[in-house]
Protein backbone atom coordinates (compact mmCIF):
# COMPACT_ATOMS: atom_id res chain seq x y z
CA UNK A 1 0.00 0.00 0.00
CA UNK A 2 1.47 3.30 -1.12
CA UNK A 3 1.47 6.29 1.20
CA UNK A 4 3.17 9.63 1.68
CA UNK A 5 4.84 10.33 4.98
CA UNK A 6 3.85 13.76 6.26
CA UNK A 7 6.75 16.20 5.79
CA UNK A 8 8.38 17.43 8.97
CA UNK A 9 6.98 20.97 8.98
CA UNK A 10 7.33 23.12 12.06
CA UNK A 11 4.01 24.96 12.62
CA UNK A 12 6.06 27.85 14.00
CA UNK A 13 7.47 29.84 11.08
CA UNK A 14 9.55 32.29 13.14
CA UNK A 15 10.63 31.77 16.73
CA UNK A 16 11.85 34.90 18.49
CA UNK A 17 12.01 33.37 21.93
CA UNK A 18 9.13 34.95 23.81
CA UNK A 19 7.28 35.60 20.56
CA UNK A 20 6.45 32.90 18.01
CA UNK A 21 4.91 33.53 14.60
CA UNK A 22 2.91 30.56 13.36
CA UNK A 23 2.24 29.65 9.76
CA UNK A 24 -1.46 29.82 10.61
CA UNK A 25 -1.14 33.50 11.52
CA UNK A 26 0.86 34.20 8.38
CA UNK A 27 -1.85 32.48 6.33
CA UNK A 28 -4.48 34.81 7.79
CA UNK A 29 -2.40 37.92 7.08
CA UNK A 30 -1.56 36.90 3.51
CA UNK A 31 -5.16 35.91 2.84
CA UNK A 32 -6.49 39.26 4.06
CA UNK A 33 -3.89 41.28 2.10
CA UNK A 34 -4.47 39.43 -1.18
CA UNK A 35 -8.21 39.34 -0.62
CA UNK A 36 -8.29 43.11 -0.10
CA UNK A 37 -6.25 43.63 -3.27
CA UNK A 38 -8.70 41.53 -5.28
CA UNK A 39 -11.66 43.43 -3.84
CA UNK A 40 -10.05 46.74 -4.76
CA UNK A 41 -9.42 45.59 -8.33
CA UNK A 42 -12.97 44.27 -8.76
CA UNK A 43 -14.49 47.39 -7.21
CA UNK A 44 -12.48 49.62 -9.51
CA UNK A 45 -13.67 47.68 -12.55
CA UNK A 46 -17.28 46.80 -11.72
CA UNK A 47 -18.31 49.31 -9.02
CA UNK A 48 -19.99 46.56 -7.03
CA UNK A 49 -20.28 48.27 -3.65
CA UNK A 50 -19.26 51.85 -4.50
CA UNK A 51 -16.49 51.91 -1.92
CA UNK A 52 -13.82 54.61 -1.74
CA UNK A 53 -10.19 54.11 -0.78
CA UNK A 54 -11.07 55.38 2.69
CA UNK A 55 -13.84 52.78 2.89
CA UNK A 56 -11.32 50.03 2.15
CA UNK A 57 -9.07 51.24 4.96
CA UNK A 58 -12.03 50.95 7.33
CA UNK A 59 -13.58 47.76 6.05
CA UNK A 60 -10.42 45.71 6.50
CA UNK A 61 -10.57 46.41 10.24
CA UNK A 62 -14.21 45.29 10.37
CA UNK A 63 -13.40 42.12 8.43
CA UNK A 64 -10.47 41.23 10.70
CA UNK A 65 -12.57 41.75 13.82
CA UNK A 66 -15.39 39.67 12.35
CA UNK A 67 -13.07 36.82 11.43
CA UNK A 68 -11.24 36.69 14.75
CA UNK A 69 -14.17 37.22 17.11
CA UNK A 70 -16.71 35.27 15.06
CA UNK A 71 -14.29 32.48 14.19
CA UNK A 72 -13.20 31.94 17.78
CA UNK A 73 -16.69 32.23 19.26
CA UNK A 74 -18.01 29.85 16.60
CA UNK A 75 -15.31 27.33 17.45
CA UNK A 76 -16.24 27.49 21.13
CA UNK A 77 -20.01 27.47 20.67
CA UNK A 78 -20.16 24.85 17.93
CA UNK A 79 -17.19 22.61 18.73
CA UNK A 80 -15.96 23.26 22.28
CA UNK A 81 -18.83 24.52 24.47
CA UNK A 82 -17.21 22.80 27.47
CA UNK A 83 -14.54 25.53 27.53
CA UNK A 84 -17.09 28.05 28.78
CA UNK A 85 -17.58 25.94 31.91
CA UNK A 86 -14.15 24.35 32.41
CA UNK A 87 -11.83 27.23 31.49
CA UNK A 88 -13.68 30.37 30.46
CA UNK A 89 -10.54 32.41 29.74
CA UNK A 90 -9.38 29.77 27.24
CA UNK A 91 -12.11 31.15 25.00
CA UNK A 92 -10.02 34.29 24.44
CA UNK A 93 -6.69 32.51 23.84
CA UNK A 94 -6.88 32.49 20.06
CA UNK A 95 -3.15 31.73 19.83
CA UNK A 96 -3.94 28.23 21.09
CA UNK A 97 -5.75 27.58 17.83
CA UNK A 98 -9.34 26.80 16.99
CA UNK A 99 -11.26 28.94 14.51
CA UNK A 100 -14.59 28.05 12.94
CA UNK A 101 -15.33 29.10 9.36
CA UNK A 102 -19.07 29.16 10.00
CA UNK A 103 -18.48 31.32 13.07
CA UNK A 104 -16.25 33.58 10.99
CA UNK A 105 -19.03 34.03 8.44
CA UNK A 106 -21.45 35.04 11.17
CA UNK A 107 -18.86 37.42 12.60
CA UNK A 108 -18.26 39.08 9.23
CA UNK A 109 -22.01 39.38 8.60
CA UNK A 110 -22.40 41.23 11.90
CA UNK A 111 -19.39 43.54 11.50
CA UNK A 112 -20.13 44.32 7.84
CA UNK A 113 -23.73 45.13 8.76
CA UNK A 114 -22.34 47.54 11.37
CA UNK A 115 -19.98 49.00 8.76
CA UNK A 116 -22.80 49.40 6.24
CA UNK A 117 -25.07 51.15 8.73
CA UNK A 118 -22.34 53.49 10.00
CA UNK A 119 -21.06 54.51 6.57
CA UNK A 120 -24.39 54.27 4.73
CA UNK A 121 -23.52 51.49 2.31
CA UNK A 122 -25.75 48.78 0.84
CA UNK A 123 -25.10 45.75 3.04
CA UNK A 124 -25.62 43.11 0.33
CA UNK A 125 -23.49 45.03 -2.13
CA UNK A 126 -20.61 44.98 0.33
CA UNK A 127 -21.07 41.26 1.05
CA UNK A 128 -21.13 40.61 -2.71
CA UNK A 129 -17.73 42.24 -3.03
CA UNK A 130 -16.29 40.36 -0.05
CA UNK A 131 -17.67 37.06 -1.36
CA UNK A 132 -15.60 37.45 -4.54
CA UNK A 133 -12.34 37.48 -2.58
CA UNK A 134 -13.22 35.22 0.37
CA UNK A 135 -11.88 32.04 -1.32
CA UNK A 136 -8.36 33.49 -1.11
CA UNK A 137 -8.48 33.41 2.68
CA UNK A 138 -10.03 29.95 2.62
CA UNK A 139 -7.18 28.65 0.46
CA UNK A 140 -4.42 29.85 2.77
CA UNK A 141 -6.36 28.76 5.84
CA UNK A 142 -6.65 25.19 4.56
CA UNK A 143 -2.97 25.12 3.62
CA UNK A 144 -2.23 26.16 7.21
CA UNK A 145 -4.44 23.30 8.43
CA UNK A 146 -2.27 20.91 6.40
CA UNK A 147 0.95 22.41 7.75
CA UNK A 148 -0.42 21.95 11.28
CA UNK A 149 -1.36 18.33 10.45
CA UNK A 150 -4.90 18.99 11.69
CA UNK A 151 -8.38 18.32 10.31
CA UNK A 152 -7.06 15.39 8.28
CA UNK A 153 -9.15 12.88 6.41
CA UNK A 154 -10.34 9.33 6.87
CA UNK A 155 -8.27 6.24 6.23
CA UNK A 156 -7.66 5.56 2.57
CA UNK A 157 -5.76 3.33 0.17
CA UNK A 158 -5.32 5.94 -2.56
CA UNK A 159 -1.75 6.49 -3.72
CA UNK A 160 -1.71 10.05 -2.36
CA UNK A 161 -2.78 9.06 1.15
CA UNK A 162 -0.73 10.81 3.84
CA UNK A 163 0.45 9.40 7.16
CA UNK A 164 -0.07 12.28 9.58
CA UNK A 165 1.86 12.54 12.86
CA UNK A 166 -0.02 11.71 16.02
CA UNK A 167 -2.43 9.36 14.28
CA UNK A 168 -2.67 5.58 13.97
CA UNK A 169 -0.08 5.58 11.14
CA UNK A 170 -2.64 4.64 8.50
CA UNK A 171 -2.65 6.64 5.26
CA UNK A 172 -5.40 9.24 5.29
CA UNK A 173 -7.00 11.57 2.80
CA UNK A 174 -5.25 14.96 2.80
CA UNK A 175 -8.69 16.54 3.09
CA UNK A 176 -7.14 19.92 3.93
CA UNK A 177 -5.68 20.02 0.41
CA UNK A 178 -8.99 18.90 -1.09
CA UNK A 179 -10.61 21.86 0.65
CA UNK A 180 -7.81 24.22 -0.36
CA UNK A 181 -8.47 23.31 -4.00
CA UNK A 182 -12.28 23.28 -3.90
CA UNK A 183 -12.99 26.11 -1.43
CA UNK A 184 -10.00 28.14 -2.56
CA UNK A 185 -8.87 27.74 -6.17
CA UNK A 186 -12.08 26.34 -7.68
CA UNK A 187 -14.43 28.63 -5.76
CA UNK A 188 -12.31 31.70 -6.55
CA UNK A 189 -12.45 30.81 -10.24
CA UNK A 190 -16.23 30.50 -10.04
CA UNK A 191 -16.56 33.85 -8.25
CA UNK A 192 -14.34 35.65 -10.77
CA UNK A 193 -16.50 34.27 -13.59
CA UNK A 194 -19.76 35.11 -11.83
CA UNK A 195 -18.79 38.72 -11.13
CA UNK A 196 -18.38 39.29 -14.87
CA UNK A 197 -21.98 38.26 -15.57
CA UNK A 198 -24.04 41.45 -15.54
CA UNK A 199 -27.37 39.66 -15.02
CA UNK A 200 -26.09 38.28 -11.71
CA UNK A 201 -24.21 41.41 -10.70
CA UNK A 202 -27.20 43.71 -11.03
CA UNK A 203 -29.15 42.00 -8.24
CA UNK A 204 -28.02 42.75 -4.69
CA UNK A 205 -27.00 39.60 -2.84
CA UNK A 206 -26.84 37.25 -5.82
CA UNK A 207 -23.05 37.05 -5.80
CA UNK A 208 -23.14 36.36 -2.07
CA UNK A 209 -25.70 33.64 -2.79
CA UNK A 210 -23.43 31.98 -5.33
CA UNK A 211 -20.58 31.94 -2.84
CA UNK A 212 -22.72 30.41 -0.07
CA UNK A 213 -24.18 27.79 -2.41
CA UNK A 214 -20.90 26.54 -3.82
CA UNK A 215 -19.01 26.73 -0.54
CA UNK A 216 -21.71 24.70 1.17
CA UNK A 217 -21.75 22.08 -1.57
CA UNK A 218 -17.96 21.75 -1.56
CA UNK A 219 -17.85 21.55 2.24
CA UNK A 220 -20.62 18.95 2.45
CA UNK A 221 -18.97 16.75 -0.18
CA UNK A 222 -15.41 16.98 1.17
CA UNK A 223 -16.62 16.25 4.70
CA UNK A 224 -17.32 12.75 3.34
CA UNK A 225 -13.53 12.28 3.17
CA UNK A 226 -12.68 14.12 6.38
CA UNK A 227 -12.35 12.52 9.79
CA UNK A 228 -15.10 13.91 12.05
CA UNK A 229 -14.09 15.62 15.27
CA UNK A 230 -13.27 12.89 17.78
CA UNK A 231 -15.21 14.52 20.62
CA UNK A 232 -18.28 15.11 18.44
CA UNK A 233 -18.43 12.34 15.84
CA UNK A 234 -21.52 12.14 13.67
CA UNK A 235 -24.82 13.80 14.47
CA UNK A 236 -27.49 11.09 14.65
CA UNK A 237 -24.84 8.81 13.10
CA UNK A 238 -25.52 10.45 9.75
CA UNK A 239 -23.80 13.81 9.18
CA UNK A 240 -20.90 15.74 10.62
CA UNK A 241 -21.26 19.04 12.44
CA UNK A 242 -19.55 20.80 9.51
CA UNK A 243 -22.16 19.42 7.11
CA UNK A 244 -25.06 20.36 9.38
CA UNK A 245 -23.74 23.93 9.71
CA UNK A 246 -23.39 24.17 5.93
CA UNK A 247 -27.04 23.30 5.27
CA UNK A 248 -28.42 26.65 6.57
CA UNK A 249 -25.76 28.41 4.49
CA UNK A 250 -26.93 26.51 1.42
CA UNK A 251 -30.54 27.50 2.08
CA UNK A 252 -29.60 31.16 2.65
CA UNK A 253 -27.44 31.18 -0.48
CA UNK A 254 -30.29 29.75 -2.57
CA UNK A 255 -32.66 32.40 -1.21
CA UNK A 256 -30.23 35.23 -1.99
CA UNK A 257 -29.68 33.94 -5.51
CA UNK A 258 -33.37 33.48 -6.35
CA UNK A 259 -34.72 36.70 -4.85
CA UNK A 260 -35.12 39.73 -7.11
CA UNK A 261 -33.49 42.65 -5.31
CA UNK A 262 -32.47 44.96 -8.14
CA UNK A 263 -29.14 46.73 -7.76
CA UNK A 264 -29.84 50.49 -7.76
Amino acid sequence: MLAILFPNIDPIAINLGTISIHWYGIAYVVGIILGTYIMQQLEERYKIAHLTSEDFDRIVIYIVIGIIVGGRMGEVIFYMPHLVINDFFEVFKIWHGGMSFHGGVIGIIVTIWMFSVKYKKYFLRVTDLIACAAPVGLFFGRIANFVNAELYGKRTEVAWGVIFPGTDFYPRHPSQLYEAFAEGILLLSIMLIVVKIENIRKYKGRISGVFLIFYSIFRIVIELFREPDAHIGYIMNIITLGQSLSIPMLILGTYLYLKRDYRQ
